[in-house]
């Protein structure tokens, strides 16, 4: 296993789309994913796509908090975490029209955080590494983790799908933008973009 080393926003790699993956159970696609699940670990983070790790193949990484996952619904029932899911050639279709704002960071654009809008409820499938289907719906928080990792499968990193560039900062200097009552992420909020 390795650590490898996050392509950054302007590496060609992170604008192409990815190709698809032939056989989930390969043993170089077993590999690639031991190596992306040590460097998560590593930096630090809840998901990771394989462009970010300069390999242009539909496969991704994620895992959601349950703490993080049951937050953005007061009042209604929690949504639990998900575990550490690999998902191979995955697939992405709303369940709604309703899109919902939310700060998002990543490790290939080091530093900064963006107000992302995104499908507040979807379904996504793929494969796990022994070729078995995985098909699941999600919805806020999870949602938003499955959209943003799957978009770097097709050249797409979070900042190309904000609607609004005033609401792009430096992490360091959201303390500033909260305090003169602009939109800005908790202090709890800001901790875990922080962490990836």
């Amino acid at each position: 296993m390795a650590i490898l080393k996050i392509a950054r926003m302007g590496h060609p790699v992170l604008a192409r789309l990815a190709d698809p993956v032939a056989d989930p159970t390969a043993p170089e696609i077993r590999n690639l994913v031991k190596d992306m699940l040590e460097t998560l670990a590593d930096v630090g983070g809840i998901g990771l796509a394989a462009p970010q790790v300069h390999v242009p193949k539909r496969v991704v990484i994620f895992e959601v908090p349950a703490a993080r996952a049951s937050r953005d619904s007061p009042g209604e029932p929690a949504e639990a975490g998900v575990a550490m899911t690999v998902l191979v050639n995955p697939v992405i279709e709303p369940l709604a029209e309703a899109k919902a704002d939310g700060w998002e960071a990543c490790l290939s654009v080091p530093g900064l955080t963006g107000l992302v809008p995104r499908y507040t409820q979807i379904r996504y499938s793929g494969y796990d590494l022994l070729g078995k289907r995985i098909e699941r719906e999600a919805r806020d928080f999870h949602a938003r983790v499955v959209q943003h990792e799957c978009d770097h499968l097709d050249g797409v990193l979070y900042p190309m799908r904000m609607t609004d560039m005033t609401q792009l900062s430096f992490m360091e200097e959201m303390r500033y933008r909260a305090a003169a009552g602009h939109p800005a992420p908790s202090e709890e909020e800001l901790a875990e973009l922080a962490e990836g």
